[in-house]
């Protein structure tokens, strides 16, 4: 090949190299444009699904004056429900409290609750991944007292189950914060805040701060809450709809604090434990009844049917609790409902027994040091209190 040949293709072969490199460039730049494209349209997926009120903080709702009120056209609950399935969190704080008799006690109460929704938002907005929420239970002492309508149907103070051997206790109680998070110092924060607008008007009967131990467990060692309702039945099991109007979108909640004689139950064998609780303890796989006339296990005793042999759930949102140091190791229980009586029941179930005598064999180890019932009204409800 003369010299001149080899200058011409030397720079064919240059001119082909250069016009290759770019267009690999712009095929580059391409691909680099449509990922960021497609990082985009995940992210404002991801953002609207973050939106969902799922993940809200506790209280927001709709103005009374704005309310959708075709409940029996669309079946749908017309306003806005306290966050009572909001999800099992770290950390808990379940707050009792009763009303004084001072003057303005009631006036403070209503300005509190119908200003609770600012309250959680300040506290809430400090970390919008704890999932910080708050439910506020109402007595049927003070119902009318706050609310000025009529009482819930079924709400009345906690009636005393006393069975041959265990009583579930009665005690007082006006109002319940049922306080969560994933942060312990969300919840104290809150709490500290509320206490100091709430001031003399109240008084404290109980304080008892939870947590979420290992895989769900309670301190026995068994994984609580199995049979919690999910999806679409949460809302069917929990809130009040028409069947009582001037509670809709309401649940009642009952709520007992259990101790727990750890000693005790560490005597038993693994299989003794099962067979009161009615679920393999690793495993958490549920065992299957005994004869109708044999010791029921915790788990047969705690599932209500109707008449009609319906099944009944409850939302249960259990936390343990303890302080080793003082040896007191328990569980506080928490149980939302639609219709009281099917908590109800189940406390006659296990304290009186099936048949009665036979009384959930669980009770020998955890006994029931408070018993009070309350209604959690709609958020919308308590955003329409004032303090007049």
């Amino acid at each position: 090949m003369d010299k001149i040949t080899k200058a011409v293709h030397n720079r064919l072969r240059t001119q082909l190299y250069s016009r290759s490199n770019h267009l690999d460039l712009r095929r580059q730049a391409f691909e680099l444009a449509l990922a960021k494209k497609e990082k985009r349209s995940l992210s404002r997926q991801l953002n609207l699904e973050h939106r969902q009120p799922h993940s809200r903080p506790m209280l927001a709702q709709p103005r009374p004056s704005k309310l959708v009120t075709r409940t029996k056209m669309s079946g749908r609950v017309p306003i806005e429900p306290q966050r009572v399935d909001a999800p099992l969190t770290q950390s808990a704080t379940f707050l009792v409290l009763t009303i004084t008799a001072k003057q303005g006690s009631i006036k403070t109460v209503r300005s509190t609750l119908a200003s609770l929704d600012g309250l959680a938002k300040n506290v809430a907005i400090r970390d919008l991944s704890a999932s910080f929420a708050c439910t506020v239970g109402i007595g049927s002492s003070v119902w009318d007292a706050i609310t000025g309508l009529r009482c819930p149907a079924e709400l009345h103070p906690f009636t005393e189950v006393k069975g041959a051997v265990h009583t579930a206790v009665s005690t007082p109680g006006d109002l319940l914060f049922h306080i969560r998070s994933e942060r312990r110092d969300l919840c104290f924060e809150f709490e500290r805040q509320l206490m100091d607008i709430l001031g003399d008007a109240v008084s404290v009967v109980d304080e008892t701060v939870g947590f979420r131990y290992f895989d769900v467990r309670d301190l026995l060692g068994f994984v609580d809450g199995t049979a919690n309702p999910v999806g679409p039945a949460v809302s069917a099991s929990v809130l009040v709809a028409e069947e009582d109007a001037a509670a809709v979108g309401g649940s009642y909640i009952v709520v007992q604090k259990y101790v727990h004689d750890l000693k005790g139950w560490k005597k038993l064998k693994a299989e003794q434990q099962e067979a009161i609780i009615g679920r393999t303890k690793l495993e958490n796989v549920e065992l299957d009844d005994v004869a109708l006339d044999r010791q029921k296990a915790h788990k047969t005793l705690a599932t209500i049917e109707d008449e009609n042999g319906d099944e009944h759930d409850i939302l249960r949102d259990n936390m343990p609790f303890g302080s080793p140091g003082s040896g007191e190791f328990g569980t506080y229980f928490i149980g939302y409902s639609r219709k009281l009586w099917v908590i109800e029941k189940m406390l006659q179930r296990m304290f009186v027994g099936v048949p009665e005598g036979m009384h959930d064999r669980l009770l020998d180890y955890s006994t029931p040091l408070t018993g009070t019932t309350f209604f959690a009204p709609s958020a919308s409800l308590l955003a329409s209190l004032d303090s007049d």
